[in-house]
């Protein structure tokens, strides 16, 4: 019976050894679990990527509006007989804009 029981508490000692070092053990699991989760986060940011893409493709394809913004803002065109204004604040303004934000 003594070496029944000793037989039996190698194994238990061998299958605690693979549960806690050996290959796919508890640290593993838990490594995994930690890498899916931020791998989730990972593919809600980019589903939320997508939908924006979509939408401004959708936007691009069916309206001109978005069109003209894109020549605006990206390519500094403007209209025939359209007259563009660019102010440029002085730099006494400017600073005094700046300290009076640093105040608030």
């Amino acid at each position: 019976m003594r070496v029944f029981t000793a037989l039996l508490l190698i194994v238990f000692s061998l299958l605690q050894y693979r549960l806690w070092f050996g290959k796919n053990s508890v640290p593993d699991y838990l490594a995994l679990q930690d890498e899916v989760i931020r791998q989730q986060l990972a593919n809600e940011k980019l589903k939320q990527r997508n939908k924006l893409l979509y939408a401004d493709t959708d936007d691009l394809k069916l309206g001109t509006e978005a069109v003209e913004e894109r020549a605006r803002n990206e390519l500094g065109m403007i209209k025939e007989n359209e007259t563009f204004f660019r102010l440029i604040p002085n730099k006494e303004n400017l600073n005094k804009n700046r300290t009076t934000q640093e105040l608030l």
